[in-house]
């Protein structure tokens, strides 16, 4: 992740951050995901009778987008320097928009939020995120994220 201060930092608040790389989600993904979670619903593992519904084929568990978050803010998200441990606290206001067909393409587009210092030592940041589908006029899901960083 790149590093800033703090002050580096909150001057971006209300701006976006950046996107992340493209991370192709592929039907050996969607599987992997589903022996993890132990989620082995059609319309995630089998083309054959996915191929029946409106969605033409296999899609991405939701939570697999929204899990593709970690990944995805390494690209973009700034932490300050001298980083001790940070943590995910939370989401707010979830929303999966969009199925991801297996095969496309994801990234994450993130604006800083907002930067509070909650304890000396401990901040926490708020990013709006939304996760798009390449060549998809709608993103896969939206969401706040909320994470604590410790300096």
């Amino acid at each position: 992740m790149p590093t800033a201060s703090l002050d580096e930092i909150r001057s971006k608040v209300g701006h976006e951050i950046g996107a992340s790389d493209w991370i192709l989600v592929d039907q050996a993904r969607i599987d992997a995901f589903a022996e993890v979670t132990e989620d082995h619903q059609f319309i995630h593992v089998d083309p054959a009778a996915a191929a029946k519904t409106p969605f033409g084929g296999t899609i991405a568990h939701g939570f697999l987008s929204l899990s593709l978050l970690s990944r995805m803010a390494a690209d973009v998200f700034l932490i300050p320097d001298g980083v001790k441990m940070a943590v995910n606290y939370g989401f707010e206001r979830v929303r999966f928009l969009s199925p991801v067909r297996s095969g496309k393409r994801v990234r994450g587009r993130f604006t800083l939020a907002s930067v509070e210092e909650k304890r000396p030592g401990q901040w926490q940041f708020v990013h709006h995120v939304s996760v798009e589908i390449e060549d998809e006029p709608k993103p896969a899901l939206t969401a706040e994220w909320i994470g604590l960083i410790f300096v």
